[in-house]
């Protein structure tokens, strides 16, 4: 038996916890016997005996007075609030913190141990919001398919159309799925036209936004270096894919991008596929290589043209330049993009709206 420290009074040896409690429920049951035996005996007792009377009283008075003691031992927490205690057994070594006289009370002891272990929960329409992201990262639903309806998620989930609702919110909110009014909610995909320019940030100073031609300049692959495995999460020297591409608008040349991708996930990606290929690159990753961006973290500052961005932009060495670094991100928040591009805004501006 362990020596165990009780909310007063010094340390016990402890019984199983089955046994005790079922003593102390014997004990009270027994108490309340004779209590009820004497308040019929009080009720029998002529009343003009004043003296009688009165010792019955006391004696009921102190046997319910033990009774409520008993009870809030066994049934009441210190706050008064109705609980059932049960003292378990531990294999942890007893400290100097479960006895009286050290630096922790047992009480401070006990909360700060069960506050330390405490589990941290989420509401559960983020527990659903994570199970159906969970779907769309595995191909369940693929994009832009239609996912089943709220009462249908409801129905899976077991939880009531409101949660899966308030999860779906979420969702359409980071851009993962999209309701679409009378047909339901649908698997976001790159290849929709409002998708295009989610990660395309760079709006004419006139005119609307239009989608740039692309010019691919190399593809190969390469060891990759320390720093480009290290935004991309890989080990220093493992492959990537290196995309170099000059994007126009109206025939100006505009952006060049540097790319970076792991090499194991874009396997048989060729610069004759990128060339074939005529809609957004984001596109062709999420429907050739299953690989769907969810979000980009930028960096943007400025710099001057060297000697390689002069002469691909078409513009004077020097020329400032906006240089955004991305790194972009899929399910999971994994890194799968390493993007450093050059802009030109002679007749550009980078937008973004902030909510």
């Amino acid at each position: 038996m362990i020596p165990l420290k009780l909310s007063a009074g010094q340390p016990k040896y402890m019984f199983p916890c089955a046994f005790r409690f079922t003593l102390q429920i014997f004990k009270l049951y027994c108490l309340i016997v004779v209590c009820c035996i004497y308040a019929f005996a009080a009720i029998s007792v002529n009343r003009s005996d004043a003296s009688v009377g009165s010792k019955f009283y006391h004696v009921n008075h102190y046997l319910m007075s033990y009774i409520r003691h008993i009870s809030r031992k066994l049934f009441l927490d210190v706050t008064g609030v109705f609980v059932v205690k049960l003292r378990t057994m531990t294999s942890i070594t007893p400290n100097a913190n479960i006895y009286p006289g050290s630096s922790m009370s047992s009480g401070a002891g006990v909360a700060g141990s069960v506050a330390g272990a405490a589990p941290t929960f989420s509401p559960l329409y983020q527990q659903i919001k994570a199970l159906i992201t969970q779907g769309l990262q595995s191909g369940e639903w693929k994009p832009g398919e239609l996912i089943p309806s709220e009462m249908e998620l409801a129905s899976r989930f077991k939880v009531s159309q409101g949660t899966v609702r308030k999860a779906i919110d979420e969702l359409s909110a980071e851009n993962l799925v999209v309701r679409r009014q009378g047909k339901g909610t649908f698997v976001a995909t790159h290849h929709e036209a409002r998708a295009q320019f989610r990660f395309l940030r760079l709006a004419p100073d006139e005119g609307v936004p239009h989608y740039p031609e692309n010019q691919i300049i190399e593809v190969r692959r390469l060891r990759a270096p320390a720093e480009v495995a290290r935004l991309l999460e890989i080990k220093s020297g493992d492959s990537v894919v290196f995309i170099r591409r000059v994007q126009s608008f109206s025939g100006v040349p505009t952006i060049l991008d540097d790319l970076w991708l792991p090499g194991s996930i874009f396997k048989g990606l060729t610069a004759e596929r990128l060339n074939e290929y005529k809609g957004p690159m984001y596109g062709l990753f999420e429907t050739e290589f299953g690989t769907h961006m969810i979000r980009a973290s930028e960096q943007i500052r400025a710099v001057c043209a060297d000697d390689v961005a002069a002469h691909l932009l078409h513009v004077n060495m020097g020329t400032p330049l906006l240089n955004v670094e991305r790194v972009s991100f899929t399910y999971g928040d994994k890194p799968v993009e390493l993007r450093r591009g050059l802009y030109l805004t002679t007749s550009h501006h980078y937008r973004n709206e902030l909510s």
